[in-house]
């Protein structure tokens, strides 16, 4: 549990080096995992007994799951640049409750009455969060309160784009993490995390280059950036919490991971100054509760 508990921890630092950095967020992502791959390399090029065993139809899943987390990592990042980091994290930590979803409707697994809560509640806290602050406003200007929705709506609706963003983060992490659930069953953690960061460095770099963010010409803080942003949260992190796994129960490391948000927005607070809003707050905890509501249930 120590193993997890600092790998949470390293995660958490993601959102604020990403508010740090001045480069595109698909750069920002593009290297992170870039660097992230190199620094793991030695480690998989040993297992050569592990990348022999990887089949045609492991390595087709591995790339689905690496462009499903590429495309997660660029909305998370993008999020960043709109709305809040508490409101950004937390909703991108509902990220389970999108694979619940996902597991009935690809896996045939039905939900349980304790999941499908734990779903509703979670979604009520992103709905919270998202409008919640629109509705406060309204309801605080009195009068014409359409013509005050119409205004706070107006004035958050870069919130609402970098909220959307962070869910959209949330439903391509269960992707990228329905893709490699059966993969880390048959990989070793390097072989498997090296395929996948591969595949989602590829398809990010055709992002950037697609979008026409340059890839080169960063000051050395920004390169500073990017790797503290692969030594901490991607290897640190990710890849730990991979390694972890094997030897802690999945609910266990799934209802840690919900430290996430708490760690990132006191993060902001003491780095960023950003002090999150009575609603925003209320609407995470109930996130929050609706996460662990769906990670601790029982299977149907």
């Amino acid at each position: 549990m120590a193993g997890v508990a600092v790998a949470v921890v390293a995660v958490s630092t993601s959102a604020i080096l990403v508010r740090w950095s001045g480069a595109p967020s698909v750069v920002t992502a593009f290297y992170r995992v870039v660097l992230t791959t190199v620094a793991i390399a030695p480690f998989a090029i040993r297992d050569r007994r592990g990348f022999r065993a990887v089949s045609r139809r492991d390595l087709g899943v591995a790339v689905v799951s690496g462009v499903a987390l590429a495309v997660h990592f660029a909305s998370f990042f993008e999020s960043l640049a709109w709305t809040t980091v508490a409101a950004s994290v937390t909703l991108v930590t509902t990220q389970p409750v999108f694979v619940g979803v996902g597991a009935a409707v690809l896996l045939d697994e039905r939900l349980s009455e304790g999941v499908a809560a734990g779903i509703l509640v979670a979604m009520t806290g992103a709905a919270v969060m998202s409008v919640g602050p629109t509705v406060v406003g309204a309801a605080a200007a009195g009068g014409d309160v359409g013509a005050a929705v119409s205004a706070a709506f107006a004035g958050t609706a870069a919130r609402l784009y970098g909220n959307a963003l962070a869910l959209a983060g949330a439903a391509l992490g269960a992707v990228y993490t329905l893709a490699g659930r059966s993969l880390r069953q048959r990989l070793s953690v390097f072989v498997y995390a090296f395929i996948v960061y591969a595949a989602c460095a590829a398809a990010l770099g055709a992002m950037a280059v697609g979008t026409g963010a340059s890839l080169s010409g960063y000051a050395r803080r920004e390169w500073v950036l990017f790797a503290a942003m692969a030594l901490g949260p991607g290897v640190v992190g990710h890849t730990v919490i991979n390694w972890a796994l094997r030897y802690v129960r999945s609910t266990v490391v799934s209802v840690s991971l919900l430290g996430e948000p708490v760690a990132s927005t006191v993060l902001a607070l003491a780095l960023l100054d950003e002090v999150p809003s009575v609603v925003t707050v209320l609407g995470a905890a109930v996130v929050l509760c609706g996460i662990a509501i769906t990670t601790r249930a029982r299977p149907a």
